[in-house]
């Protein structure tokens, strides 16, 4: 069964039960009222006549004629005789017996003797009573037209509330049937368009937005999936390439060696070669594991780390190593960042051994460190060759080499780019490189500001 059948039939069904409900307590009260009308015309009757029993029969067909009341009056004897003194519109089908006469001499009474009447009797005197008694076929007939009208509303009404209610829920229906369609296509792997917006409800607006923010989600961490598989694929593919020709150079040697043929100086010559080829292994397998390390999780940390202290340091012994090497330094004092001063501390580290590794020693090296709001930015400059024009434009990529001097002979993993460039983002910030003035590689990092040293006029 559709839902909004359902719905439609629910409505229907609580409409049905509250117009029956209302209605019955409408037909009881009106029962009692008609009943407690009849009751107090029997006693008015009555009571007309109590005190003065010589008169009580005058008195109570006066008070029936003014009142215009269809009672049946009847005198009962002490032996049991009834003599009809008023007949009303309905007949009594059976005479009051004294028994009836005797239990109703305080109230007005029902009796299995008397059906569909009520009576009370007054004692007139002389051993006799009169029973004064009211028809209830008119009250009897009134209820069960009472019902029948409540029963014809009541059912009216469940219909209209039916059509209301499906005529109100069409569009929420139509809302949901989109989003199930929605639901199954992306069950199915499709690309669905998004589900029109049908409903006005605020509830059913909600989940469709949900729903769109959670398709949105699963799209995203699948795509991060498959690039992370695609990265992956390509890394182990990178990585094999590049253990494998340190290895094959550490096997052809070691044969060398096993064959016992060369001399004393080259065979010592091959065992420096093996020692640099294992050198070369231990860097790029510990630049690997700390890669992944930093890319495994978010490295933000609370520390305040002081960059210009630190990126001072690091300037001083590359002058004390390098004496000829001009150093240019543009830095404010006390710069503090926030990360971590580990990764840091690595960073300068990587961006200060590519300038030993990849310049001459007397080539200009220019470090700059300017703030903003929310940002330190440190700019590292060197005089040396530079990179090819289109790696300028380009992310850095794992085990990225150029030509020039800046290749494999000079000792690099290949992965020092890469290693920057994601502590920068694992910190909050980026890494970007372009063309030096001074004609060879700028570095330019942004990283995140320790907000408590903005002064207020910066903010």
């Amino acid at each position: 069964m559709r839902l909004s059948t359902r719905v439609s039939l629910l409505l229907a069904s609580l409409t049905l039960l509250v117009a029956v409900g209302v209605g019955w307590f409408a037909v009881a009260a009106s029962t009692k009222g008609a009943y407690a009308t009849l009751d107090s015309g029997i006693n008015s009757v009555v009571n007309s006549g109590r005190g003065h029993p010589v008169a009580a029969l005058n008195d109570a067909l006066y008070v029936l004629q003014q009142e215009d009341y269809d009672f049946a009056l009847d005198v009962v004897d002490e032996g049991g005789s009834v003599t009809q003194i008023n007949a009303s519109t309905v007949p009594l089908q059976r005479s009051p017996t004294l028994s009836d006469v005797h239990a109703s001499l305080s109230s007005v009474r029902t009796s299995p003797d008397l059906p569909g009447f009520r009576y009370r009797s007054l004692d007139i005197g002389g051993g006799s009573y009169l029973v004064v008694a009211g028809s209830t076929q008119s009250i009897t007939e009134a209820n069960r037209s009472l019902e029948e009208r409540v029963a014809l509303v009541a059912l009216a009404a469940a219909i209209v509330m039916a059509v209301a209610g499906r005529f109100v829920t069409r569009r929420e229906i139509r809302s949901i049937g989109g989003l199930i369609d929605f639901a199954e296509q992306v069950a199915k792997g499709e690309e669905p368009p998004a589900p029109a917006q049908f409903s006005a409800s605020t509830d059913l607006q909600r989940l469709e937005r949900s729903l769109l923010a959670m398709v949105a989600a699963l799209s995203r961490v699948i795509d991060i999936e498959r690039r992370t598989s695609e990265t992956m694929q390509r890394f182990i593919g990178d990585a094999s390439h590049e253990l494998r020709t340190p290895l094959t150079v550490i096997k052809g040697y070691s044969v060398l060696l096993q064959e016992g043929k060369l001399s004393q100086e080259q065979q010592q010559r091959a065992l420096d070669r093996i020692a640099r080829e294992v050198e070369r292994i231990d860097r790029l397998v510990g630049d690997l594991l700390f890669l992944a390390k930093v890319r495994e999780a978010p490295q933000r940390a609370g520390e305040e780390v002081d960059l210009t202290e630190l990126i001072g340091r690091a300037l001083d012994e590359l002058a004390l190593e390098q004496p000829p090497r001009p150093i240019e330094r543009v830095m404010g004092e006390h710069h503090f960042v926030v990360g971590r001063r580990d990764l840091l501390e690595r960073l300068v580290d990587n961006a200060v051994t590519n300038i030993v590794r990849y310049t001459d020693d007397d080539a200009r090296v220019r470090v700059t460190t300017e703030a903003s709001a929310q940002w330190i930015t440190l700019t590292i400059e060197d005089g040396g060759p530079g990179l090819p024009v289109e790696a300028y434009g380009q992310s850095p990529q794992r085990f990225e080499r150029f030509e020039g001097s800046r290749d494999r002979a000079a000792g690099g993993s290949g992965l020092g780019m890469s290693i920057m460039s994601d502590i920068a983002v694992a910190l909050g910030g980026t890494m970007g490189r372009s063309v030096s003035d001074l004609g060879g590689l700028r570095l330019r990092f942004q990283l995140p500001r320790v907000t408590s040293q903005v002064p207020e006029n910066e903010g």
